[in-house]
């Protein structure tokens, strides 16, 4: 069976070229490509081309990539979204309106088509987290694999699909420093350390969880993150 069978791309860009060379490669693998050039008419072929997955331009002539994922998100659409962009910058900002991954400019077809697997294969949930049902617990932090439900103290935790993998991966070793490698390899499906994402969500994840309580994600400078219960 082709590559990307049964699965729906959506390929946006001000660049007429680049939209072309992306959607023709995708295309070869198998994908149903649709195309846009805007950001308005990206938000048409959402709703026309029900895609599985967005690789979003940032710098459109009309509403720019973070206002079309607003949009999208504003509107209860779940699909899977790639930035396209060429500003670092930017990359925070995408990732904090719920984009799933990002692929700086310029970019080789390769990379483009392996971002695409793996940011589809973690949206299939079959990446990310063993299928043991074990609860884990650190602490007064909970997370139960059977219902994907996390509570610390208690108090409901509610997470988004990546940061619940990220958690679960720093749950289930608990105690054990994990490199930067490990965590994208296990998480996102790649193994080049990219610290702008990994920062990005352990972040969301301290924001969320060590709110509530003491400390649990620590970092090891240069190395990677540890959960671990506070000191007595």
């Amino acid at each position: 069976m082709e590559e990307g069978k049964g699965r729906r791309l959506l390929v946006v860009d001000d660049e007429p070229a680049i939209v072309d060379v992306l959607a023709t490669s995708l295309r070869f693998l198998g994908y149903d490509v649709a195309e846009a050039t805007t950001g308005r008419a990206a938000l048409d072929a959402v709703r026309s081309h029900a895609p599985d997955l967005v690789l979003l331009d940032v710098m459109l002539p009309d509403l720019d990539g973070f206002e079309v994922v607003r949009r999208l998100r504003a509107g209860g659409a779940r699909v899977s979204v790639v930035f396209l962009t060429a500003r670092e910058g930017d990359v925070v900002s995408g990732l904090d309106l719920g984009a799933d991954d990002y692929i700086t400019k310029p970019f080789r077809l390769a990379e483009v088509a392996a971002r695409v697997r793996a940011v589809l294969r973690r949206a299939d949930g079959g990446s990310g987290t063993p299928a043991d049902d074990t609860v884990l617990r650190c602490a007064d932090l909970e997370l139960d694999p059977r219902t994907y439900e996390v509570r610390r103290g208690g108090t409901a935790v509610e997470l988004s699909p990546t940061e619940y993998r990220l958690l679960h991966h720093l749950l289930a070793n608990a105690g054990r420093v994990l490199t930067h490698e490990q965590l994208m390899e296990h998480v996102w499906d790649y193994g080049a350390a990219d610290t702008a994402v990994l920062k990005s969500y352990i972040s969301y994840l301290r924001r969320k969880v060590d709110s509530l309580g003491p400390p649990l994600i620590h970092t090891r400078r240069g190395i990677g993150y540890v959960l671990r219960a506070p000191e007595a």
